[in-house]
């Protein structure tokens, strides 16, 4: 595995070289790579959610390529080298795990383990709720992660009630919004939604990824059915067949 990888650190090497390299990888920057890591991650996760091992196995690399750029790009720049990414991940998993690693208990883990976290980050001076919560995030998975992190305050709801309520004011709101606040009012509409999903102890992005599916599934059926004509149906024919997929069992 050393040979693989100390390869791969040398062909990332070899791209960037401003004499020798390919012209692309050497005019790459953090900014412009930065798209095509949070890509890369989507697409593992793609491979997983499809039990594609092959894929997964192919998709892994790419994803460790993009890890193996940035290094090289800050190495370039003297910040830090890919040795300083794996020991600064290494040194973490060390310090989060003192029940594996150490001499603490198994018991009270979950405690504990967010103990550390808050420690982690009084280090790094995040000194509110809301620090460390990246803006990069899917905005369904970060208004999940800023809402938990309230949670954690006590600033939430005691039980369903409160967000289902929050969300038909929100609805409301919206459909009497003028146009210049549509915008924002959609914005807390989607925000109040996703607070009530997780009221029901659920993930918002998993629940918006399976709907997404079972609408991509349905509307395939609608194709498959209409044989390359649906586009030219009316709208009751295409609310016809909407009703006929959502009836058959596989829908």
């Amino acid at each position: 595995m050393s040979e693989q990888l100390d390869r791969l650190l040398s062909i990332m090497s070899r791209l960037r070289d401003p004499q020798r390299g390919c012209a692309w990888d050497v005019a790459q920057t953090f900014a412009t790579i930065s798209p095509y890591t949070i890509e890369e991650a989507y697409e593992v996760a793609d491979a997983i959610a499809r039990d594609d091992m092959e894929e997964l196995r192919g998709e892994l690399g790419d994803l460790l390529l993009q890890v193996v750029f940035h290094a090289r790009i800050a190495e370039e720049a003297g910040h830090f080298a890919f040795d300083d990414v794996v020991r600064t991940i290494a040194d973490k998993m060390e310090a989060r795990h003192p029940h594996v690693f150490g001499d603490e208990p198994q018991s009270g883990q979950e405690r504990r383990w967010e103990e550390l976290k808050a420690a982690e980050r009084t280090r790094r001076g995040e000194t509110s709720a809301m620090d460390g919560v990246a803006r990069a995030l899917p905005a369904l998975l970060r208004a999940e992660k800023l809402q938990k992190r309230a949670a954690r305050d006590g600033f939430d709801w005691p039980d369903a009630s409160g967000p289902r309520a929050k969300l038909f004011e929100e609805i409301g709101e919206l459909v009497e919004a003028a146009s210049d606040k549509r915008l924002e009012e959609a914005g807390d509409l989607l925000f109040a939604a996703v607070n009530l999903v997780r009221a029901y102890g659920l993930s918002p992005e998993e629940a918006l990824r399976a709907a997404n599916d079972k609408f991509e599934r349905r509307y395939r059926a609608m194709e498959r059915t209409a044989e390359g004509r649906f586009a030219e149906l009316s709208l009751d024919e295409q609310e016809a067949l909407w009703q006929r997929v959502k009836r058959d069992p596989a829908g």
